[in-house]
Formats: structure tokens, sequence, C-alpha cells
């Protein structure tokens, strides 16, 4: 398994209609892609962080997420034009 953390920053704002997008992004991508086991945006509390989203994705296998990453310009187009610029994305391997 493969687990990645995301940190996105929103523009000022754009919050709530962010939160719409990913709302419908996060379930349209758990029902297409059957590699990916978990796939939950989150805000993030606390001054300053008001324009933040954090993922927790989990994919069965790199083969999943490589479907995943190939598809992802597709189905975040709607995401893409509220998004400020920079990203912080982490690949996690889990201590089992």
């Amino acid at each position: 398994m493969v687990t990645l953390i995301a940190t996105l920053q929103i523009k000022p704002g754009k919050m709530e209609e962010a939160i719409e997008v990913l709302k419908e992004m996060a379930t349209n991508i758990k029902s297409s892609e059957s590699g990916t086991l978990e796939y939950i945006p989150h805000t993030v509390k606390g001054e300053g962080l008001e324009n933040t989203i954090i993922f927790y994705e989990k994919y069965e296998s790199e083969e999943a997420l490589k479907f995943h990453s190939k598809n992802l310009r597709k189905t975040a187009v709607n995401l893409a034009p509220l998004l400020a610029p920079g990203r912080d994305i982490k690949t996690c391997v889990e201590i089992k």
C-alpha cells in the first residue's frame, strides 16, 4: 500500500467553493479508481491556515497511485482555478 499526504493552498475567498468541488471530486475518484482506498480532503484549523487543504490518500499499489496521478488533471479540472501556487506532497510508508 502507498499513502500520500498532500497539502494545497486555496486562493483567498475561494474556500467554500473549493470545499464543494472537493466533495464531488472525492466521491468521483473513489467510485472510478478501484485502487484508491482512501481519498479524504481536510480543512485545517489554526491561525494562518484557513486556506489550507490536506489530503489523506491511500492506494492499494504503486500502479493505483500512477493511475490516479495520470487522471488527476481531468478529475481536478474544477479545483485547479481555485488553487494558490505551491503544494507539498509526501509519500509515506506505513509502519506495521
